[in-house]
């Protein structure tokens, strides 16, 4: 009998609970990097409660400026906030972008929102499965942080952040490209040096059996 790779596995559970919460970002666990098993958010912990507080504050942000109108995805990372969804007017994304930029903290901005009708429910759906099978590909391919990799989903375009040496960002892009269903990559990602990665996976402790 031919049982299911770890990361498609991983991708069938995952969809199951994942589904009802339309393009939520999904953080699976760790990846292996010469050898040495690692799980680890290459953040800061400051900035990791930098960017959930960045996202609470967008969120309302979202709701003074549209109220019910639109829908509006809100992912920070390193502080660089990622905006995606649908909005009504021009007028709209430009103003909401000008709301969450002068939110404390945000040290940019990523406007990705598209003026037309808010997406239907089965399109959120099947970009919350695309989010997940991405994900468990990274973890299937072994040589991806896909903890340090978040992946968020819209219409079928895909948006990788992190923080990644460029040689990661383009394996990472590729696999996603690979993905059935994926129409477009987008990267976001903040891209460090090779010297830096390993200063970063030295200080990380290694991931218990």
């Amino acid at each position: 009998m031919k049982f299911p790779s770890r990361g498609t596995a991983l991708a069938l559970a995952l969809a199951a609970g994942t589904l009802l919460s339309a393009c939520a970002p999904l953080i699976l666990g760790g990846a292996a990097v010469g050898g040495a098993m690692v799980a680890t958010d290459r953040r800061t912990s400051g900035t990791q409660v930098d960017d959930e507080s960045i996202e609470l504050k967008s969120l309302n942000r979202v709701k003074e400026v549209l109220g019910d109108r639109g829908h509006v995805n809100v992912t920070s990372y390193g502080r660089q906030v990622l905006l995606t969804g649908e909005v009504p007017t021009d007028a709209d994304k430009t103003s909401l972008e000008q709301a969450i930029a002068s939110i404390p903290n945000v040290r940019g901005t990523i406007n990705e929102l598209a003026v037309m009708a808010p997406s239907s429910l089965s399109t959120r759906s099947n970009d919350t499965l695309l989010t997940t099978k991405v994900k468990a590909s990274f973890v299937d391919a072994k040589d991806v942080f896909s903890n340090s990799v978040k992946v968020v989903t819209e219409r079928g375009t895909v948006y990788l952040m992190g923080r990644v040496t460029e040689r990661e960002a383009k394996r990472a892009s590729d696999i996603a490209r690979s993905v059935n269903g994926v129409q477009k990559v987008v990267r976001a990602f903040d891209v460090i040096s090779e010297a830096e990665l390993a200063e970063t996976v030295q200080k990380a402790p290694a991931a218990k059996e």
